[in-house]
């Protein structure tokens, strides 16, 4: 009889996490910080002496989306914090890698979100008028990474991601920093907003 392949990833924390069956418990914000910390968006193709970070995006992404819904309480912002938390054990797809892979993948994604969120007190699934806002703030980061540090024009950033407004990037600036210090903000950043939430 053929063994089963092995689903489950060993984390720093000790944790086993399941990746075909991820439970809440399994879950630590160090572990998500690291993986997040040290995987890079765009496959890496940025400019910089660093990886553009997919916790660093995640940072990103939840100032635009507080700036997009400047009244949401801290459990949706920490939700727009944690929007791409998943990707510290599957990794970073660029949208044509997910859409060659197919289904199988946003399932994947989306088990791992909802246990993600149970750990931390939010639905497993978030509204979704609030998701909109906080794929708005996504594509906005996209949008200026594409931009900034990617190499794409505007006008081929505008095609792909959206025209932004630029008054929810106003003073915001891409920064390529070493994962250590990105980990550090990611991790403070969860804490504060889990100290906000009643």
């Amino acid at each position: 009889m053929a063994q089963q392949p092995r689903a489950w990833q060993r984390m720093l924390s000790g944790r086993r996490l399941d990746l075909l069956d991820p439970t809440p418990v399994d879950i630590e914000i160090e572990d998500i910080a690291h993986g997040l910390a040290f995987v890079a968006r765009w496959n890496g193709q940025t400019r910089g002496d660093f990886a553009y970070s997919v916790a660093e995006h995640s940072l990103l992404v939840e100032v635009i989306f507080g700036r997009i819904a400047p009244n949401a309480p801290a459990k949706w912002r920490l939700a727009a914090l944690l929007h791409d938390a998943p990707e510290y054990v599957i990794g970073d797809m660029i949208s044509p890698v997910k859409a060659a892979v197919g289904p199988g993948y946003g399932a994947l994604d989306e088990r791992l979100e909802a246990a993600v969120h149970i750990r931390f007190g939010l639905p497993a699934k978030v509204p979704v008028s609030i998701k909109k806002q906080i794929k708005k703030a996504d594509r906005i980061s996209a949008w200026m990474e594409a931009f900034q540090i990617a190499g794409f024009e505007p006008s081929e950033a505008d095609r792909f991601f959206g025209k932004p407004d630029p008054k929810l990037m106003q003073g915001l600036e891409i920064t390529l920093r070493p994962p250590v210090e990105v980990r550090a903000d990611f991790t403070a950043r969860h804490a504060e907003l889990l100290k906000e939430i009643p």
